[in-house]
């Protein structure tokens, strides 16, 4: 990677989707950067998370300089902006096109991936069968916007990665996850083979495999952080 000109950090857990989105973003833009894992976002939060994003006390956070920036997808578009002549621009250039990316990131974040979380934490068969039914749904409607916004191209966008790629980029590995351990296949060949296609491109770009996380190892991760809940919730009833 290219080096920083000022200081940048991430305070971040290694195996977060949004954390993964503000990595991705720095690997395409070539920037060098400080990793702060945070070990424990439960228990035992750092300082520096806690005076860095006392709002909300989440990663990721990027501090830039001493100035912390909070929300991956602002960090991303911050990135963009901040270091606007390194590597590749994300955000598309023209402002209709830059509206519509902002658009749509917004509804991967509160369609998709809030479906999928819905379906992971439901309780019955009938709740995550309807979380199940909200997210093929969302994905069909990606679908449409990955041919929308591509024009016929590699990525959403268009010859080279974007904003959008980056965004739903960090959503790879929790498919994968998914795919699994639950045999739920969020893009498939029939639903969103557009998607389909895009992920293993994506995937398959030296920026992308630099920070994508092994599987097998968040599969492992998955297991404990659920066992680790239930646990705790047996206790509470104890």
């Amino acid at each position: 990677m290219a080096e920083g000109r000022e200081e940048l950090k991430l305070l971040g857990t290694w195996a977060s989707p949004f954390v993964i989105r503000v990595k991705l973003a720095l690997s395409f833009k070539g920037l060098s950067y400080e990793n702060v894992e945070e070990e424990d976002l439960y228990h035992n939060k750092s300082e520096l998370l806690l005076t860095s994003n006392p709002v909300h006390k989440k990663v990721p956070v990027l501090v830039h300089s001493g100035k912390p920036v909070c929300e991956s997808q602002l960090i991303v578009q911050y990135i963009d902006e901040a270091f606007s002549t390194d590597g590749p621009s994300l955000l598309p250039a023209e402002p209709y096109e830059r509206a519509m990316a902002r658009f749509w990131a917004a509804y991967i974040d509160d369609k998709l991936f809030a479906s999928v979380l819905q379906a992971g934490r439901a309780k019955t068969e009938e709740e995550k069968a309807e979380a199940l039914k909200q997210t093929f749904a969302a994905v069909e409607t990606l679908e449409a916007a990955f041919k929308e916004c591509s024009k016929g191209k590699p990525f959403f966008g268009g010859d080279s990665v974007g904003y959008l790629d980056i965004v739903l980029g960090g959503l790879i590995p929790l498919a994968y996850v998914g795919e699994a351990r639950f045999g739920i296949k969020l893009f498939d060949s029939t639903r969103s083979p557009l998607l389909e296609a895009w992920v293993e491109r994506f995937g398959a770009l030296d920026s992308a495999k630099a920070i994508l996380p092994e599987v097998d190892k968040l599969i492992e991760y998955s297991k404990a952080k659920q066992a680790r809940a239930a646990a705790v919730a047996a206790a509470a009833r104890n």
